[in-house]
C-alpha cells in the first residue's frame, strides 16, 4: 500500500504536476476571455474553470480531458443573458442543461451525439467562431462601448456625412488599445510557430496576456496619453466569493426561456464534450478510452454546481485537452491540479489579475474564434463534395441570420434531405436481355428497400412492357418496407392480364385483395 502511494506521489510530482500547471497557465487567460465574450462577470469564469477541475476532474473517467468555460458556448450564453434579462435567472438555464446531461449520462444516451453529421457540427463551430472574431474587434480597437459594433456600426455608412460619422467613431478609439492587441495578437501568432513550440516555453495565451500587460505598464511610465482606462482592464473581485450569485429558483417555471436555452445549452455542450473526448482520446499515447457516460454525469454534476454559483456553463475543451497532453500528463490528477492552482489565483493574487489588459483578451479569443473558421475548413469541406458543403454552409448562414438552434435544425434538415435523396438512388438495379426474342428483365433490390423508393418501383414495373418476363430479385436485401411488398404484390396479381410472366426471389408476397 504505501509503495502504491509513494508511486502515485511520484508520477503526480514528476508529471501531473507540472502539466496542471501548465493547463492552467493556459487556461486562465481563456477563463477570463469567454467571460468577457459572454456578456457575464469575470468570476464567473474563473469559477466554472475551479469546478471544471476540481469537480469534473474527480468524477470524470478521462485521463487527460480538462473542462472549463468553452469558446463555443459563449454566443449562446451572451444572446440567453440578454434575452433572460436578470443573470439570477439566467444562471437556471445553467442547471437545466446540467440535468439536462445527467439523465443523459444516467440513461446512458452519451452515444447519440455520433448521429449529428460532421457537416453540420464543424458548420456550427465555424459560425460561432465567426461571431466570436467579430464581437473582439471594438475591444482590440479600444472602443469603450462595445454593443454599438451590433447597434450603430453600420449606421456609419448610412448617413451622408460618411466622413462625419467616421471621424466621430475614430474619437472613440484607444490608441493604446489597438498597440496592446497588436503585440498580444504578434506574440500568440509567434508562439505557435514550430520552432516556438518545441522549445516548450511558456503557453502562447500567456505569453500574449503578459505582453500586454508589461506595455501597458510601459504607457503608463512613459506615455501616460496611451495608457488604458480603469475599464479596458480586467476587474475580478479581491473577494470573488463574496460576489458569488445564486440563483432566483422563484422563476424557474415562470420564465419559460429558462428551459429553452438550458436544453439549448446542454444539447450544444453535450455535443462539444463527447467531440472532445474523442479528439483528446486519440492524443493519448497509453490508448486509454473514456466513459462517455460517465462523462456526462460529470459534465451534469459540473453544470449543476456552475449554475449553483452563477459560473459560466462548460465543457470539456480541447484546447486545455492538447495542452495537457503536450505537457505530458499521465493521469487525471493534472486536471485537478489545474483546477487547484485556477483557485489559489483567485484567492491570493486577484490584484494581478486586474492588471490584465481587455485588449490583451480580445487577442486571444480572435485566434480561438480563428481556429474555429479558417479558411482551410472552407476549402476542404467545398472539396468533399455539394452532399457535405451545402448543409455545412447552410448551417453557417442561418446561424448567422437567426440563432444557433434554428441553423444547427435546417442544416440537420439538410442532411437528412441529402440521405434520403442517395436512398431513392441506391434502391434497386434493373437490367435487361433478350432471350429467343423474348425480353427477360431482372430487377435486383438493394440492402434497405423503403417506403420513399415506392413511387420509382412502381414507374419501373409500369415500363416493363407485355409478354416479357420478369424477375426481382430480393436474397440480398436486409429490409424490405412492407408498402414496397404491396406493390409488388400488386403488380404479381395483375402481371398475368398484361402477359408478364413474374418471378419473385427472397421476396413474401402479401395479402393484397383488401386494397381498393
Amino acid at each position: 500500500m504505501k509503495r502504491t502511494i509513494r508511486y502515485y506521489r511520484l508520477i503526480w510530482f514528476k508529471h501531473d504536476l507540472p502539466a496542471g500547471l501548465s493547463v492552467f497557465l493556459v487556461a486562465l487567460p481563456l477563463c477570463l476571455g469567454i467571460a468577457l465574450a459572454s456578456g457575464a462577470p469575470l468570476y464567473a469564469g474563473l469559477m466554472s474553470g475551479i469546478i471544471g477541475g476540481i469537480v469534473v476532474g474527480i468524477i470524470s473517467g478521462s485521463q487527460l480531458g480538462v473542462s472549463g468555460p468553452a469558446a463555443g458556448l459563449s454566443t449562446v450564453v451572451a444572446a440567453s443573458i440578454i434575452s433572460i434579462g436578470n443573470y439570477n435567472v439566467f444562471i437556471l438555464s445553467i442547471m437545466v442543461a446540467g440535468l439536462f446531461q445527467l439523465v443523459l449520462g444516467l440513461l446512458r444516451l452519451g452515444i447519440f451525439a455520433s448521429y449529428f453529421p460532421s457537416a453540420v457540427i464543424k458548420g456550427m463551430l465555424a459560425a460561432i467562431g465567426i461571431i466570436l472574431v467579430s464581437k473582439q474587434i471594438p475591444l482590440m480597437l479600444g472602443y469603450s462601448e462595445p454593443h454599438f459594433w451590433t447597434e450603430g456600426f453600420l449606421d456609419l455608412f448610412s448617413s451622408k456625412n460618411v466622413l462625419g460619422n467616421l471621424s466621430e467613431f475614430n474619437k472613440h478609439i484607444t490608441r493604446g488599445a489597438i498597440v496592446i492587441a497588436v503585440i498580444s495578437f504578434s506574440v500568440i501568432l509567434g508562439m505557435q510557430h514550430p520552432v516556438a513550440k518545441k522549445l516548450k516555453m511558456i503557453p502562447a495565451p500567456l505569453m500574449g496576456v503578459l505582453a500586454g500587460v508589461l506595455l501597458n505598464f510601459v504607457f503608463i511610465q512613459f506615455f501616460p496619453a496611451m495608457a488604458l482606462q480603469s475599464n479596458q482592464l480586467v476587474n475580478v473581485p479581491s473577494d470573488i466569493f463574496s460576489s458569488i450569485v445564486f440563483p432566483d429558483f422563484s422563476k424557474a417555471f415562470s420564465v419559460s426561456q429558462v428551459w429553452k436555452d438550458g436544453l439549448v445549452i446542454g444539447l450544444l455542450a453535450t455535443l462539444e464534450t463527447l467531440l472532445c473526448v474523442e479528439a483528446v482520446d486519440k492524443l493519448d499515447r497509453r490508448n486509454r478510452i473514456t466513459p462517455v457516460n460517465r462523462e456526462l454525469i460529470a459534465q451534469g454534476v459540473g453544470n449543476m454546481a456552475c449554475g449553483m454559483v452563477g459560473a459560466l456553463p462548460m465543457t470539456a475543451v480541447v484546447v486545455r485537452g492538447a495542452a495537457n497532453a503536450d505537457a505530458g500528463a499521465k493521469s487525471k490528477l493534472s486536471a485537478i491540479t489545474h483546477g487547484v492552482f485556477m483557485l489559489m489565483a483567485v484567492l491570493f493574487i486577484p490584484f494581478l489579475l486586474n492588471k490584465i489588459p481587455y485588449a490583451s483578451l480580445a487577442a486571444i479569443l480572435f485566434v480561438t474564434g480563428y481556429n474555429l473558421t479558417k479558411p482551410k475548413l472552407f476549402r476542404n469541406m467545398w472539396s468533399l463534395g455539394r452532399k457535405q458543403f451545402v448543409p455545412f454552409i447552410l448551417t453557417i448562414s442561418i446561424i448567422l441570420a437567426t440563432d444557433l438552434l434554428i441553423g444547427v435544425c435546417i442544416g440537420l434538415l439538410m442532411s437528412v434531405y441529402y440521405i434520403i435523396l442517395n436512398n431513392f438512388r441506391a434502391d434497386y438495379n434493373v437490367t435487361k436481355e433478350m432471350k429467343h426474342e423474348t425480353a427477360v428483365f431482372l430487377i435486383k433490390l438493394n440492402s434497405n428497400v423503403t417506403f420513399l423508393n415506392k413511387v420509382k418501383l412502381r414507374r419501373a414495373l409500369d415500363k416493363i412492357p407485355e409478354y416479357s418476363i420478369l424477375t426481382i430479385d430480393g436474397t440480398e436485401s436486409y429490409f424490405i418496407d412492407y408498402d414496397i411488398l404491396e406493390v409488388i404484390s400488386e403488380f404479381d396479381s395483375k402481371a398475368h392480364e398484361r402477359h408478364i410472366e413474374v418471378h419473385l426471389m427472397g421476396i413474401e408476397k402479401v395479402n393484397v385483395t383488401a386494397v381498393h
